[in-house]
């Protein structure tokens, strides 16, 4: 987490519900007393087959709550007391049940009197199968809870513990974690109406109507970065390639395919005080795609004729009234990290390179951890530690709101 002072102390009342995810809620509870968070558990009866509530008290170290008609924990804790004093409610997981439950404001056991009780923000993680996860009833509810002021963190594709694969798999608990983080201590944020641009995901440049030149990001940190900044306030506008990633609540997002649709959207959403050039753009197109497939032949495979995609962070970077306050850009690279995200930084004559090493051996494609290096002009790059993704655009934000912070003062 960025700042443990600014968490410490604080109290989440944690809810597991039944799933098969209940299990990296144990992960969740021992990092947040590891920043000295306190953690009260409520374990669904559902839940309760999946993880043991003495497993849970020992993490937590505070009694599990279960029974909404407990006369004892009526006495010495009853529910309205359990869901008030918490600082922040998280659901983690949050299944299909407990989410129309929520949205219908049903109170038939201590958890969902529990939600509904509360005067606190709420924070859903959801995990559930993708069948569920896209049915137009679970998307309802979502859309209920999203009108009523409930975040939302995830889910994630991938496979599942059904043997199906898709949107549903719960976030991970550090994502999980930055999110709390965000909402205990928004201290990242005095970016309120400030308009932001990030860019998110590969670029797709087609060959013909079947295949296309592309690349390896899943667009996990563009998009952490977009929900980071909507957290601390901003408008924020997403332009994203084609990614797997769900939409980041409270953002515009606008989907795009090549990099000259990219480029055009982003021209689009100018003008923004603040750019972040996270999407890896491809550097060449096929100059004229074919317009039907291009077959297979004997002999020599065919030839592709390329032309230079248009720079897109040194478009957006280039002097003018249209220029950001800040442009930052990203390099990833598989060697010679510094010299190149300098190089970078001087060619594309943005203010800043968050670099990362995206060799295969560091899996950061499709990871939810990075390791970066943020590079300034005329300051030595600052190394960050192995974090979430979502951990490093906490990071960012907050070297962001420091930086317009400092330009506003110098100006005035």
């Amino acid at each position: 987490m960025r700042d443990a002072e600014a968490v410490q102390g604080r109290g989440i009342l944690l809810i597991i519900a039944g799933g098969i995810a209940a299990y990296k809620s144990l992960e969740l509870i021992r990092r947040l007393r590891e920043q000295g968070v306190r953690v009260r558990c409520v374990l669904t009866r559902a839940a309760a087959e999946f993880v043991t509530p003495l497993a849970v008290a020992s993490l937590a170290g505070e009694k599990v709550f279960s029974d909404l008609f407990s006369l004892t924990d009526e006495a010495e804790m009853g529910h309205i007391r359990l869901s008030r004093e918490a600082d922040l409610v998280v659901v983690a997981p949050a299944t299909a049940d407990l989410i129309a439950k929520m949205a219908a404001g049903l109170a038939d056991d201590l958890a969902s009197t529990a939600l509904l009780a509360t005067d606190k923000p709420v924070l859903i993680a959801p995990a559930m199968n993708p069948q569920m996860w896209q049915h137009p009833a679970t998307q309802r509810n979502l859309a209920q809870l999203a009108a009523d002021g409930i975040r939302r963190v995830g889910p994630a594709p991938g496979d599942m513990a059904c043997g199906e694969t898709g949107v549903g798999r719960m976030a991970e608990p550090a994502e999980i974690l930055a999110a709390i983080e965000a909402l205990l201590a928004p201290a990242v944020g005095t970016l309120e109406g400030v308009r932001a641009l990030v860019t998110s995901g590969p670029t797709v440049e087609a060959i013909d109507p079947v295949r296309f030149i592309a690349n390896r990001s899943s667009g996990k940190q563009g998009h952490a970065i977009a929900a980071a900044l909507r957290a601390a306030g901003c408008e924020v506008t997403l332009v994203s390639g084609p990614v797997q990633e769900p939409d980041p609540e409270g953002v515009k997002v606008v989907r795009v395919e090549s990099a000259e649709q990219m480029l055009a959207a982003c021209r689009a959403a100018l003008p923004v005080a603040v750019a972040v050039c996270a999407a890896a753009v491809a550097d060449w197109r096929v100059a004229e795609p074919l317009a039907q497939k291009l077959k297979r032949r004997a002999g020599a495979p065919p030839t592709l004729v390329l032309a230079e995609n248009p720079d897109i962070l040194k478009t957006l970077a280039r002097t003018g009234p249209t220029r950001p306050t800040l442009v930052v850009g990203f390099a990833a690279e598989t060697e010679d990290l510094e010299a190149n995200a300098r190089r970078k930084l001087a060619a594309k004559g943005c203010d800043w390179i968050v670099a990362n090493d995206v060799s295969m051996d560091e899996g950061t494609f499709g990871s939810v951890y990075n390791t970066v290096k943020l590079f300034r002009a005329e300051a030595e790059p600052e190394a960050w530690p192995r974090l979430s993704k979502a951990e490093v655009a906490l990071r960012l934000v907050a070297c962001i709101a420091a930086h317009l912070r400092n330009t506003s003062a110098v100006a005035a």
